[in-house]
């Protein structure tokens, strides 16, 4: 029988690489795995974090190993490549560091043995991913362990996969289910037994063979239904020789069928099944991936709690106990590979084997509906190579796998007619219009176009967010990093979004902050804290209960701005989300009204008093917060950037007068405005050819752009083109054109018609 055995505990680690030790180092570190080395270097800032080369070492001793015939390391992630050396010799190497590899060590054991496991995540160009707005942690951060098996034994050595693979097809109220196996060394008089057992372990159907495909039928079978219910069967599979069994392996499995329509969107055992949710990542502050199955599972209660029926595996495969997780809890999920923002022709070979191993691995699991063939990776154009690469894997993904589609995250600056757009079966886009530039309104028209231009491509929304961190303001504007805004920024893109039924998906970015060494936003270096949920998993946002009161059940009340108590306003605005009919607020006891919101988010306008405890109520259900009136705005809410040139409440603003406060689009709409931008503008860009196309860090700038780009404060937009452009502007410079700016009329608001 297969034996496994964990060899998570008695490590010892070093980064001061040598050579491979013939022995077991006196001065390395002791650790256990799963291990990250780049916990807290990886997400405080400064894009400085380790790259390069580590070992592992641990002895092992014959004689406390179970007997067996076949001993195989199963090493479950090590990023992003590894070797691994029993007794000084290089056994295997690997390159993708968020998949499982094994390697046969049996004809290299020795009585006693030293196991040293080389893992390195310095940059290259071979290996996916190099170029991405997360943290490449290093480490042996998943599970190790030692599969001891018979001579004879079901395949360990396909791209890591399980051995078993299950196809179930549903046929009316039945469902087909063919399950093959791969065995390895099989000899004659072996045979395979395959049972199906439903959700309480009774046998449903049974065979033995001496083929390695058997088909069954589950009569009247119950449906793997998402959220309402992730029914679950298992398949048994034993190698046998007369009544010995030689080894096993066991897969549960969904029957469902499903279909995505281009005006429809996601369809559930023939059911409509809105497809809304968020996005992940995998790591945690302070432990970066070296995550526990504690960890696991506190992510999917809270992504649970907030309603999703789906969330997008970002940017890698995740943990196999994860997407166990997913089938459970009727997640429906997206997974892919870190084909990511930059297209390397010397990285094919490196796509290609970490999709097999993606698909390999995780064929089995009922949750996982697409794969995702790349992200972003057409952020600078699409050309022949790249076009190529997307080909020969959505080919792959159709030959390996029949039942699912394929897809891509484009960016927004990416072409409605690129040609990359037409080799998936479907498509999503990452839009950040009303954060990174654009207004929030300009999300539903963008998608109602593409739709329109392709109304035969289903379209989702792969990644919109924006970020938020400990910062408050009655007056919340894009880019300044409150929670109020993110509150705001997720209400309007909720009532766009979740109100077009065509879209085949969407996901929030991100379900939890994540580290990013690279970034230097939002007063806190490291972190993307576009998260509804903070990085330590200890706070959920107020746009997290935005999501909650549209997509979950579970009754709830939430008064919004709870950490923002010192206003200074005689009447605040205060924001409640719930998923009841109606709310009623009470300040210091007195009944403030009665509201009614289709749309689940209440607002009230409160007289701000001295200290007043404000309580929502509908029904039984019951929140509370307080708020204070003081005279000056407190500065602990206000976010100053470290390293900022310049804030946005240090410039001159005079009323009805311009200044580098106000957006470009209301900037460039009038005459002197536009004269001043575009003489700037030219020089960033540089005079390029006569009749060349204006680019913008790589990015042509087309109309689209402009437009997003029109959303920006003039004092946004140049702080971050000029870092794009490596072109930095002094205070004394940002502050004359300020000065010419203030000496310009604001535009007329144009009247609604």
């Amino acid at each position: 029988m297969r034996n496994i055995l964990s060899l998570n505990k008695n490590w010892l680690f070093t980064k001061e690489v040598m050579d491979i030790p013939a022995a077991l180092p006196e001065n390395w570190e002791s650790v256990n795995v799963p291990h990250c080395w780049n916990a807290v270097d990886g997400q405080d800032g400064g894009n400085d974090y380790f790259r390069g080369t580590c070992l592992y070492a641990k002895e092992i001793n014959k004689a406390d190993l179970p007997k067996s015939d076949r001993y195989f390391l199963e090493i479950q992630g090590a990023n992003s490549s590894a070797k691994v050396y029993l007794n000084g010799k290089e056994m295997t190497e690997h390159h993708g560091g968020y998949s499982t590899f094994r390697v046969d060590l049996t004809d290299e054991l020795k009585e006693k043995n030293l196991l040293v496991i080389s893992v390195d995540n310095s940059a290259n160009e071979t290996v996916y991913p190099q170029m991405a707005d997360f943290t490449f942690y290093g480490g042996l951060y998943r599970d190790v362990n030692l599969i001891c098996v018979n001579n004879s034994h079901f395949d360990l050595e396909y791209y890591g996969a399980p051995g078993i693979k299950v196809t179930p097809t549903v046929i009316g109220k039945d469902a087909r289910v063919e399950v093959e196996v791969f065995v390895k060394d099989r000899k004659d008089g072996q045979q395979v037994r395959i049972t199906l057992f439903d959700k309480e372990g009774k046998a449903v159907c049974a065979c033995e063979t001496t083929d390695t495909k058997a088909e069954f039928t589950i009569a009247d079978v119950i449906l793997w239904n998402g959220r309402k219910n992730p029914y679950l069967y298992t398949a048994k599979a034993e190698l046998v020789e007369g009544d010995e069994i030689l080894d096993n392996v066991s897969a549960r499995f969904g029957c469902r069928f499903f279909e995505i329509d281009a005006e429809r969107g996601f369809i559930l055992n023939g059911e409509e099944y809105a497809l809304r949710g968020v996005s992940r990542h995998q790591d945690r502050w302070g432990v970066g991936n070296a995550l526990t199955h504690e960890h696991h599972e506190e992510d999917i209660d809270l992504i649970c709690e907030v309603g999703a029926t789906t969330i997008r595996l970002a940017h890698y495969q995740h943990d196999q106990y994860f997407y166990d997780l997913c089938d459970e809890r009727g997640l429906v999920i997206w997974a892919e590979i870190p084909y990511i923002s930059k297209h390397m022709p010397t990285g094919r070979e490196n796509t290609i084997s970490q999709m097999k191993e993606l698909i390999s691995q995780n064929y089995n699991h009922p949750s996982i509906v697409v794969w995702g063939l790349s992200n972003e990776i057409g952020i600078g154009g699409s050309d022949e190579d790249l076009l190529e690469n997307h080909r020969i894997l959505n080919d792959l993904c159709h030959e390996m796998d029949k039942t699912r589609k394929t897809t891509i995250a484009a960016v927004s600056m990416c072409k409605m007619d690129d040609p990359y757009l037409q080799i998936p079966d479907v498509v999503s886009y990452n839009h950040y219009f009303g954060w990174y530039g654009g207004d929030t309104s300009m999300n539903g028209p963008w998608f109602d176009k593409f739709h329109k231009m392709h109304p035969e491509i289903p379209i989702g929304c792969s990644e919109y967010g924006c970020e938020a961190l400990n910062w408050h303001t009655s007056d919340p504007r894009q880019g300044d990093y409150t929670e109020e805004y993110q509150s705001y920024y997720h209400e309007e893109l909720i009532k766009q979004l979740f109100t077009r039924k065509y879209m085949w998906a969407t996901h929030v970015w991100n379900m939890f902050d994540f580290g990013a060494d690279a970034r230097n936003e939002g007063g806190e270096d490291g972190q993307n804290h576009k998260g509804l949920v903070t990085f330590d998993r200890k706070y959920k946002k107020d746009s997290f209960y935005a999501y909650k009161a549209w997509l979950s059940d579970e009754p709830f009340v939430h008064i919004c701005s709870k950490r923002y108590v010192d206003r200074v306003e005689d009447v605040t605005r205060v924001t409640v989300y719930s998923n009841q009919s109606e709310v009623e607020l009470f300040a210091n006891g007195v009944s403030v009204g009665k509201k009614e919101a289709e749309d689940h988010f209440f607002y009230f306008d409160v007289k701000n008093e001295g200290e007043t405890t404000l309580t929502a109520v509908s029904g039984e259900l019951k929140d509370e917060s307080h708020i204070r009136k003081v005279e000056e705005f407190n500065e602990e809410y206000r976010l100053k950037e470290k390293g900022a040139i310049l804030n946005w409440f240090d410039i001159n603003a005079p009323e009805g007068r311009l200044s580098l406060n106000d957006k470009m689009s209301d900037i460039i709409s009038t005459f002197r405005g536009k004269l001043i931008f575009m003489k700037l503008i030219g020089k960033m860009m540089g005079g390029g050819k006569k009749g060349e196309k204006k680019k913008a860090a790589g990015f042509e700038v087309t109309p689209e752009m402009m437009s997003m780009m029109g959303g920006f404060t003039a004092l946004r937009l140049f702080t971050l083109m000029g870092g794009m452009m490596d072109v930095k502007f002094t205070k004394e410079q940002l502050l004359d054109i300020n000065k010419k700016l203030n000496k310009i009329r604001k535009p007329k608001e144009k009247k609604a018609k």
